[in-house]
């Protein structure tokens, strides 16, 4: 059992590689990501005051936790109201705020280096499978370079011209694990501070990996798209990627952009871009976690039956009883992430999903209140 924070981190780095190369891991049996849930809740009770706070309100401590699922939740509207974090002061080296409107106040997710390289490893270990290999029937195709990396373009602005997204820390991530020297950012900022296209770099992006017959990597999130796709109406666009090409979205319009379904969006930039639909995926996370779910893995049919890594674990409960909802039936999405090392593992998101088996579907927003409670942790 690990006895501090940066030796629970380093265990389950070492967990995700061996997941990675080999398939195996200590959390993804019931008994295994029970006892990790139970050691790291230990750790973060004892090292964050707020939280210690927060859980004996509920009368949770870790003597009489029963199982993982009994780890008191925080909700995510927690992160705008306190500093959820057991780094400790000074030794933060970075903070993520969600995204959101004009004048709301972000949530805060802090970070150290040390934090930074499990988010990473997390990041990575889950993205590889899903966005970047290709099961058939007959065969895996691998459509990397020859030297084991991909051509990716990320629609987002680079990590250092938006320091506090943790989106654009993860493509920055991507880019930098599994891109090829030229892959680029073709997001900037506008005087206003918006997030942009420039359209001049994407469209040469689109045109070199068409010329090449390269395979491309394309990533951006909801409103980034529809911005190409309003581009490509005005400019009569269309273009027929190299195969084994992929595109990954990760929801979100903020505002920033006009709302497309999912279905419309997806099927829209698959006309405009000839892709599959299989190749197009969504990518679904906050900055209050450390790991990602996705929709689908690139060449299996789409059916947005999102999973998270074998390294955290979901529940759709009642945000009335906060007790388990049936196959089928809606309620919130709780996510319990071990990769949340120096914050909390428990989050209660703010989105309405349905279980099914081991995944869940989105199936909208749970409506604009304050969680019961939340006082208690701003206290």
């Amino acid at each position: 059992m690990a006895t501090s924070l940066s030796e629970f981190g380093e265990h389950l780095r070492s967990q995700v590689s061996a997941f990675s190369q080999t398939g195996k891991g200590d959390f993804l049996t019931d008994p295994g990501f029970d006892r990790l849930a139970r050691s790291l809740f230990r750790l973060q009770f004892e090292a964050n005051p707020v939280h210690r706070a927060w859980c004996e309100s509920r009368g949770t401590n870790p003597g009489n936790l029963s199982g993982w699922q009994q780890i008191p939740l925080v909700p995510t509207a927690a992160f705008k109201e306190v500093d959820l974090s057991c780094i400790k002061p000074g030794a933060a080296s970075t903070c993520f705020h969600s995204s959101g409107t004009t004048g709301h106040r972000p949530s805060r997710h802090w970070h150290s280096p040390s934090s930074l390289a499990v988010y990473e490893d997390s990041l990575a270990g889950w993205f590889e499978p899903f966005l970047l290999k290709e099961e058939t029937t007959d065969l895996i195709v691998d459509s990397r370079e020859s030297d084991g990396r991909w051509a990716m373009v990320s629609l987002t602005p680079p990590a250092d011209a938006v320091p506090h997204s943790s989106l654009a820390h993860m493509m920055a991530t991507l880019l930098r694990r599994f891109g090829t020297k030229d892959s680029l950012f073709v997001g900037t900022l506008d005087s206003r501070g918006d997030w942009v296209l420039d359209t001049d770099r994407l469209l040469f992006a689109l045109r070199r990996s068409l010329c090449g017959n390269r395979p491309l990597v394309l990533m951006g999130t909801a409103f980034n798209f529809v911005h190409f796709l309003d581009l490509a109406e005005q400019r009569n666009l269309r273009y027929r990627l190299a195969a084994g090409s992929r595109l990954m979205e990760t929801g979100g319009y903020k505002g920033r952009s006009r709302e497309m379904s999912p279905e419309l969006l997806h099927s829209e930039l698959s006309r405009r871009l000839g892709l599959p639909g299989s190749h197009v995926i969504t990518e679904y996370g906050m900055c209050e976690l450390s790991s990602q779910a996705y929709s689908h893995a690139a060449g299996t049919p789409p059916n947005r039956h999102f999973r998270f890594p074998p390294w955290a674990r979901t529940r759709v409960v009642s945000p009335e009883t906060g007790d388990e909802a049936g196959e089928g039936e809606i309620g919130t999405l709780a996510v319990y992430d071990l990769a949340n090392v120096w914050s909390v593992m428990a989050v209660q998101t703010g989105d309405l999903a349905i279980r099914t088996g081991d995944s869940f579907r989105l199936v909208g927003r749970v409506p604009q209140s304050e969680p019961r409670g939340c006082s208690l942790l701003a206290a």
